[in-house]
């Protein structure tokens, strides 16, 4: 193997240890996936894959104010701060649908 071609493997390696490291879920978005998994884009609850991350920020944050209608939303984000759910935003929409 010539050494331009270990350069190249090396980088790749460490691109993809760096890629898998920014994808992990922040603390708190595996909760989401019981009702908004990529299955539930037929029904009420949305999947949120992909979806922007300001969308998901002000509906959490709604829901957390308790000015947007909910079922349990209103109790589930309240349990979350605002940096939180930032992250869980930020972390969804760079999810592929």
């Amino acid at each position: 193997m010539t050494a331009t071609r270990v350069l190249v493997a090396t980088a790749i390696v460490l691109l993809s240890l760096q890629t898998s490291r920014t994808a992990e879920a922040p603390a708190g978005a595996s909760s989401c996936t019981g009702c908004h998994s990529a299955q539930a884009g037929a029904s009420e609850m949305h999947a949120l894959d992909g979806m922007p991350a300001a969308e998901i920020a002000d509906k959490m944050s709604a829901f957390k104010a308790g000015s947007r209608p909910a079922t349990i939303m209103d109790r589930i984000a309240k349990g979350f701060s605002e940096d939180e759910i930032r992250a869980i935003a930020t972390w969804y929409a760079a999810q592929k649908p």
